[in-house]
């Protein structure tokens, strides 16, 4: 791989990166306000759909670490 590519792949690196940073961000504070969730609304469908969010951001976040070594290993 030429030298430009292999730049190129590293700002996308960087992006990915960046990317699940602000994926984990989010998901941390939809845990904590689920965490925070009075008992009383535990069990509510809001409370799924938060946990259903959370679940699908964590898969996310692995799909982006997956990408980011598949862009690594190409630029080698």
């Amino acid at each position: 791989m030429n030298p430009r590519r292999r730049v190129g792949l590293t700002a996308a690196i960087g992006h990915l990166e960046q990317a699940k940073d602000l994926i984990e961000t989010a998901k941390d504070e939809e845990q904590d306000a689920l965490d925070n969730m009075p008992e009383s609304l535990q069990d509510s469908e809001r409370c799924e759909k938060m946990e259903t969010a959370i679940d699908l951001l964590d898969d996310a976040i692995s799909d982006i670490e997956s990408a980011i070594d598949h862009v690594g290993d190409a630029k080698e």
